[in-house]
């Protein structure tokens, strides 16, 4: 019998040592690779869109009216306005915010050099190494929310990990805002999808945190994509109205496949994705000047041939540094990136697709990171494996952001008056004191010797993440709420489901 390896005691106690997760302080400078003059450039165009072509904001006559008393040019639906006028709005939104976590200790920063991770949003697909692909559903749904709060390289719960396609959609949005602020205690997305379900989703943050907290703290955010090209429609001026009317933060997001919603050009569709987000942020201001908004850009390339999305390409790499670049000049927190695929299996392809995909996200400096574990299939899947592998990796960027130590005890002088030359290291005082924290080590990598692989089954990657996340379900203790505000939330919930017809769309 071989002896027990490194590897296999470091993963043990990693499975046992799911602590709170705080947000990331960067200490790492951000990478800008474009020059001032190609920045100007790109910021003309912006303005160029702005005051010129305009954005249409469509079914929704309460957005129209807003602008027309403020004293944009509306032309039926397409608003134009002076960019130097929508910068300015821009500049009201704070460049740094909280987020309140249920756990005080779990509650994030978002904007600055601080950089947040959350899983996956809006897949309608769930796969794993022993079920396969399938619809989503409310058990997978719980069994990933469950597996977010007990992975700390997650800080940010999100909301859709997976559609639980076995509820109606009108009520289902009220089932996975409650499992969220149940089964975990970190900070969590609300519905955006119709109007009242993001009344329901601040109506229940409200009952969560009580009034008092939400009426000074941005303590839920909704997600929501323009139509792009160039379209806001209702359901994204409604949610601003909803959560930024009542001081919540929103994060709007021009979803841009280059060569079909925005042109064949990276800096044409950047320049655009930039246009329709500033245009919402103002927009959100004037709802409620000081609410809290999150620039976001999903852009990526696709195939000409198929017209399938492409990820980990150098277009969208290229994307997040500009869009970095510029949110950082606007002085707004950003969202892009991820751990993104067009793959569909945990494979090769899904590993360096969602490196670069991944690296770009982190080097450009995105403060809000959906996407960051468990995408699949350019989107449409979530893998319980891929959820688990990517965390992994997200710990390393954890280690990686937070730069270089240089001070008394990373130099290290106490160990060399102990070792002699030729000698070694491994048993001085520094390195006892030392070696649970020198290292990232990855639970799932195996590092170990061909004999001790073998002696444990010859597993690869996708066999180990199954056998980790089924540990930590089996791990999992939820975390303690309040009797009374638990049985207020259900009472909603309760109430809701009876006024709410079932509607499967």
């Amino acid at each position: 019998m071989a002896r027990r390896s490194r590897s296999e005691r470091s993963n043990t106690a990693n499975l046992a040592s799911c602590t709170p997760s705080p947000f990331i302080a960067r200490k790492l400078p951000f990478f800008d690779p474009l020059d001032e003059e190609q920045i100007t450039k790109l910021e003309a165009q912006v303005d160029w869109i702005l005051e010129n072509v305009g954005i249409a904001f469509r079914d929704d006559p309460e957005a129209i009216a807003l602008w027309t008393k403020s004293g944009a040019e509306v032309d039926g639906d397409i608003v134009r306005a002076p960019a130097d006028w929508i910068r300015a709005l821009c500049a009201k939104a704070p460049s740094e915010f909280t987020q309140i976590a249920r756990n005080p200790d779990r509650s994030v920063k978002i904007g600055g050099k601080n950089q947040v991770f959350a899983p996956i949003y809006g897949a309608p697909f769930v796969r794993d190494l022993k079920g396969g692909r399938r619809y989503g559903d409310m058990d997978s749904f719980t069994k990933l929310v469950k597996l977010t709060q007990m992975l700390p390289a997650l800080h940010h719960t999100g909301l859709v990990i997976v559609e639980p396609c076995d509820v109606p959609v009108s009520k289902r949005h009220l089932d996975m805002v409650y499992t969220h602020m149940r089964f975990t205690d970190k900070p969590h997305l609300g519905a955006i999808t119709e109007m009242s379900r993001a009344q329901d989703s601040v109506d229940m943050a409200e009952i969560l945190h009580g009034k008092e907290v939400m009426d000074t703290n941005c303590v839920i955010m909704g997600n929501v994509n323009t139509n792009s090209p160039l379209l806001v429609d209702k359901v994204v001026t409604q949610a601003i109205r909803v959560y930024c009317g009542r001081g919540q933060g929103i994060i709007v997001v021009p979803f841009i496949l280059s060569g079909a919603m925005g042109p064949v050009s990276t800096a044409a569709s950047v320049t655009q994705a930039m246009a329709e987000a500033m245009i919402c942020c103002a927009y959100a201001q004037l709802v409620k000047e000081g609410a809290p908004f999150i620039l976001g850009n999903f852009l990526s390339s696709m195939s000409l041939k198929s017209g399938a999305p492409t990820f980990g390409m150098p277009e969208p790499v290229l994307s997040n540094y500009a869009i970095g670049q510029m949110a950082r000049r606007v002085g707004l927190p950003l969202r892009c990136g991820g751990s993104l695929t067009a793959s569909k299996i945990e494979d090769a392809q899904a590993a360096y697709e969602s490196a670069d995909s991944m690296h770009s996200t982190i080097l450009a400096g995105a403060n809000y990171v959906l996407h960051a574990a468990g995408w699949m299939e350019g989107g449409l899947c979530t893998g319980f494996e891929k959820l688990v592998m990517d965390a992994d990796r997200l710990g390393s960027y954890q280690k990686l952001l937070g730069g270089l130590e240089v001070d008394d005890n990373s130099l290290a002088r106490d160990a060399y008056e102990e070792v002699d030359a030729g000698g070694h290291f491994l048993g001085s005082s520094h390195t006892m004191r030392n070696y649970k924290t020198a290292f990232y080590e990855p639970a799932l990598s195996d590092s170990e010797n061909v004999e001790s692989w073998e002696e444990k089954g010859s597993t690869d990657m996708r066999t180990r993440a199954y056998e980790r996340w089924n540990t930590l379900l089996n791990q999992y203790e939820p975390p303690p709420i309040d009797e009374a505000t638990d049985e207020a939330l259900q009472a909603f919930i309760a109430k809701r489901k009876e006024e709410l017809p079932d509607a499967w769309y």
